[in-house]
């Protein structure tokens, strides 16, 4: 965005809000408590019930897309009800809600709901396989990790993010199957599968031998504890630094997430 571009915007949220106290008008009265911001204060408000509304529209794919989205975003998004909703649209015919599903269930699913997700792995559009393999990186179950270990062949999935969410996924499984599947991968043809690979593996083993398959196979077949230098295992959150424009007053931040452990899994790895 251009110097003249944020100062514009920022000119207008002064004039608005100074237009607001010059009529007299009760701008502020009905704003909801909690608003964090001057931007959230002007922009439209959804209601639960009504974002509720928009998930169930059976007319509107774009209303499913955004209602699901708005609930999965919200603090309240993990209620019984929700989950029956994100339940509902990872089996929807259109690929925008059934992503939007996937993702719903991985902020707010539990273990028990890795099946479902594990089902879209193999979804005929890339952004749902996409939103699956992320997915299972914040819920751990065991059933997860032969489709993991099938998402990260280069024969069997074709998208390069697909691979590299799958072997991020795989380094909270400290099973002999995982290591040589991730040791597979250092041969993928693609340096982002082959850093998502190295670092599941360092992860499982203590180890490091950077994207160098021989290294890793010779030390495999050399040892008899491949996990006694095992550590704690995080999801990737997103995270980027703020752009000049969000230095400006009232603009809020990026919306970082924490990093934490999947759900369902010890982050207390055994020895």
């Amino acid at each position: 965005m251009g110097w003249m571009a944020t100062n514009g915007l920022y000119l207008l949220i002064l004039a608005l809000a100074g237009a607001a106290a010059l009529c007299g008008c009760n701008t502020f009265d009905d704003v909801p408590r909690g608003t964090p911001t001057l931007l959230q204060a002007f922009a439209p408000q959804t209601s639960p019930t009504e974002a509720a509304a928009m998930a169930v529209d059976p007319y509107s794919p774009e209303r499913r897309f955004r209602g699901t989205t708005l609930l999965s975003n919200a603090d309240f998004g993990g209620g019984p009800v929700y989950l029956e909703l994100y339940l509902d649209a990872v089996n929807d015919e259109d690929a925008g809600v059934r992503a939007a599903g996937v993702r719903a269930l991985g902020r707010h699913g539990e273990p028990e709901h890795v099946p479902v997700i594990v089902r879209r792995l193999n979804d005929e559009d890339r952004m749902v396989r996409i939103a699956a393999a992320r997915a299972l990186q914040r819920l751990h179950s065991p059933q997860a990790v032969t489709a993991l270990i099938t998402a990260t062949r280069m024969d069997r999935e074709p998208d390069t993010d697909v691979r590299v969410a799958a072997a991020e996924a795989l380094g909270q499984y400290a099973e002999a199957r995982v290591v040589e599947s991730l040791i597979s991968a250092l041969a993928d043809p693609r340096l982002s599968v082959n850093h998502a690979a190295r670092s599941s593996l360092i992860t499982l083993t203590g180890q490091d031998f950077g994207v160098n398959r021989r290294a890793w196979l010779d030390w495999q077949n050399s040892t008899r504890e491949l996990f006694a230098g095992r550590q704690p295992y995080v999801y990737p959150a997103f995270h980027r630094s703020r752009r000049p424009f969000e230095y400006l007053p009232f603009i809020p931040p990026p919306p970082n997430e924490s990093a934490s452990s999947p759900v369902g899994l010890d982050p207390t790895p055994d020895r």
